[in-house]
């Protein structure tokens, strides 16, 4: 199996799942409800969930990072709201309270700009970070606060400390009977909880019948097609080929479910091998263009790695080798 610890890729197969799933706000609604402390859960109005369409990251980094932004009204009725920031994480990363600060101070900066014309009077909102965690290990109990990061005389200094906390779900402490929610949730979780344990094997047949129970809804192949891609992304061959796959899927949900599974790994085997084709011609520009035009590198390469079509970056090959600059390059590929 692939751990992302030391060498996480940009589209990461366990933060791909997770979005997919936490995108659908009935399936968020229902973690909350589920999970939420009960002192937070009393305060919030969950009929008021919606996901915050605003960006709080670089662009070029919204692959990489896995935070999805829900906000919530309060029950009181006043005009109130609070920020759930939710985070993944399939490895211990003992700096996570800076990467969840960022995010927090960037949500701020934005309510900021976004009520400029009161900009005196506007106070913050709360930002509840919520972090789910499936490593290799147990979090630390003592690790889910800023100061745990800090030497010295933490307390004595407690005034000059911006000291906060996240709300950690570290699926090593939970057993299968707390797993609750939505069925996709619940897959999510399970899948999560399992997939660098061996017992994987033994319960992808029970989460293939939770997913039986979807596919009678609209949103059911889509679905199943996520969960798909995710473990042939995760999981090496030996460990459990997309035979073994095909065949629980069948077990556990119909034989047709089995035919579309053999179907989509198809697909998947030539996505793979255009992504090998595709990453061939960048890295063939990538040279051309450091040794012709090196000053021009990184605005040339931030257009062609938009482009999918390999007809295109044969042009732009051709393109380099007779271009005198970047202008000329993008006049001869029109």
């Amino acid at each position: 199996m692939v751990e992302h610890e030391n060498n996480i890729e940009v589209i990461n197969p366990h933060d791909k799942l997770f979005r997919e799933t936490y995108r659908d706000k009935e399936n968020v609604r229902s973690f909350l409800n589920q999970y939420l402390p009960d002192q937070v859960l009393k305060l919030v109005d969950l009929s008021t969930l919606e996901i915050s369409k605003d960006s709080f990251i670089e662009k070029d980094l919204a692959d990489y990072y896995s935070d999805i932004l829900y906000r919530v009204m309060l029950k009181d009725g006043s005009a109130g709201l609070i920020y759930m920031l939710f985070e993944h994480k399939s490895y211990h990363d003992k700096y996570v309270h800076l990467q969840l600060l960022e995010y927090m101070l960037k949500i701020w900066r934005l309510y900021i700009k976004q009520h400029k014309g009161r900009r005196r009077s506007v106070k913050l909102p709360v930002v509840i970070p919520l972090l789910i965690c499936h490593a290799g290990k147990e979090w630390p109990e003592d690790g889910v606060r800023l100061t745990s990061l800090l030497s010295g005389p933490v307390d004595e200094l407690a005034g000059y400390i911006p000291d906060f906390g996240f709300e950690l779900y570290d699926l090593h402490r939970f057993s299968d009977d707390q797993i609750k929610g939505t069925i996709m949730g619940r897959v999510m979780l399970l899948l999560f909880k399992y997939i660098f344990k061996p017992e994987l094997k033994h319960k992808l047949p029970e989460i293939f019948s939770l997913l039986g129970i979807l596919m009678k809804k609209e949103t059911g192949l889509q679905y199943l097609e996520t969960v798909i891609r995710y473990l042939a992304s995760v999981l090496d061959e030996e460990d459990l080929s997309l035979q073994q796959i095909k065949e629980m899927a069948e077990q556990a949900i119909s034989k047709e479910t089995g035919r579309y599974i053999m179907t989509l790994a198809e697909k998947l085997r030539k996505e793979g091998e255009k992504k090998g084709e595709l990453k061939g011609f960048r890295e063939a520009i990538e040279l051309g263009i450091t040794l012709k035009f090196p000053g021009d590198f990184d605005a040339i390469m931030a257009k062609v790695n938009k482009i999918d079509d390999v007809e295109m970056l044969v042009k732009i090959i051709e393109a380099i080798k007779t271009g005198k600059d970047e202008a000329e390059i993008w006049a001869l590929v029109d």
